[in-house]
């Protein structure tokens, strides 16, 4: 089962071209030599470390080194700043446990498993430290664009939603028709070409320092898979970022940023999950949602990212909606009555019916686990109980 899973997984990797991209030797040095990594930076982190959480390949358990947080701070410091100023990357820190994370369908078939990575957790720390300087640089230079609400300093879901449907239903109020298109990725984070990646650094003008780490560490990358103690062989990783790294998201963040370039309909982001909505009232309307679907799929083509095109799907507003087909490359999209956005039920009549129906439904089937479960009705016990499970369930973006 284990290597059959790594197998799948390392499938739909890209090809990765030889070589060290021009922009690795020709960035920007680092401003000064003040900028540098600090032993109290170290030991901040190591603080903050999760004992509970479990040890990469190199078996280095995280409870070790919060508990020798005073030793392991200036001799890990020293090795960051040397790992930071020369690109050189212990293998340990590019080795990941991949656990597979079952997510719906047909337990026998690999696509239906999330690779989640367990990495070592000092090369964690040192993922954290490098974020830290990549998103430093990101704000105050203000890189990514306002479309992206994934992983970004306070945007949540629930902005993401506010912010694209206080467009669109205002639209809908004026009587227009619009057409949503629900855009989905084939496998993003793990099709993220490194060169191209690195390309991009070099562009939103990160110093030279951080691009040659960020290079180094993602090159020669390995896996295996873990299943119920079983292990796989290594085998090796030519694309993307790894999901459940430190730096995976800020990462894909900078990759497809730039998607929405030249794009006039509107385009909100969460990470990958993407969705392009606009007026559709008028042919002119129309042809502009088509164009700006052929430079989404010009960019794909150009960063390597493919569209799942089955389930991209398009869901049409309004009463004078046109109902009018969409087309990627030479694919035809789909219609769609109702999407799931973020965890929201939106349908064709933006009626919040289904979802109040399915919010519902979840709640009360946690109140009868809890009530099954539980055999103390005391106000003392229930109330936790309540606070925790369901009622988030029946606040999710209200």
């Amino acid at each position: 089962m284990a290597e059959m899973l790594n197998d799948f997984f390392v499938s739909v990797f890209t090809e990765k071209s030889g070589g060290v991209p021009n922009v690795v030797n020709t960035s920007r040095e680092r401003v000064s030599l003040e900028d540098r990594i600090h032993k109290e930076q170290v030991k901040n982190h190591l603080g903050k470390l999760d004992v509970s959480k479990s040890p990469g390949p190199d078996e280095m358990h995280p409870r070790i080194l919060k508990e020798l947080i005073e030793e392991v701070s200036e001799p890990l410091d020293m090795i960051f700043e040397k790992s930071w100023q020369t690109g050189e990357i212990p293998e340990d820190w590019k080795r990941a446990n991949i656990v597979p994370i079952y997510k719906k369908g047909n337990k026998n078939n690999p696509g239906n498993y999330r690779p989640v990575s367990l990495t070592s957790v000092t090369g964690k720390i040192m993922e954290q430290v490098i974020k830290e300087i990549i998103c430093k640089h990101l704000e105050g230079n203000k890189v990514i664009g306002n479309s992206q609400h994934g992983f970004v300093k306070n945007k949540t879901c629930q902005t993401n939603l506010i912010a694209f449907f206080d467009r669109i239903t205002s639209l809908v109020d004026k009587g227009e028709a619009v057409d949503v298109i629900y855009l989905d990725f084939s496998k993003a984070f793990d099709t993220v070409s490194h060169d191209i990646l690195i390309d991009k650094l070099g562009k939103y003008n990160l110093d030279r320092a951080t691009i040659r780490w960020v290079h180094n560490w993602l090159d020669k990358h390995s896996q295996r898979v873990v299943v119920n103690g079983a292990k796989s062989c290594w085998k090796g990783i030519t694309s993307g970022v790894p999901q459940g790294s430190v730096l995976g998201p800020v990462l894909f963040n900078i990759f497809i940023n730039d998607i929405d370039i030249m794009i006039e309909s509107t385009l909100i982001k969460f990470a990958d999950d993407t969705k392009l909505g606009g007026v559709a009232t008028s042919l002119e309307d129309r042809d502009i949602i088509q164009n700006d679907l052929s430079k989404l799929e010009k960019w794909s083509e150009v960063n390597r990212m493919r569209f799942n095109k089955e389930k991209c799907k398009v869901l049409h507003l309004g009463r004078n909606n046109q109902f009018h087909t969409y087309k990627m490359g030479s694919d035809c999209l789909g219609r769609s009555m109702a999407e799931r956005d973020l965890g929201v039920i939106v349908d064709h009549k933006l009626n919040m019916s289904q979802q109040c129906d399915a919010v519902a439904k979840k709640a009360n089937m946690i109140l009868g686990c809890i009530n099954r479960c539980v055999v103390s009705k005391t106000r003392e016990v229930i109330l936790p109980l309540y606070s925790a499970p369901v009622r988030p369930q029946l606040e999710y973006c209200v």
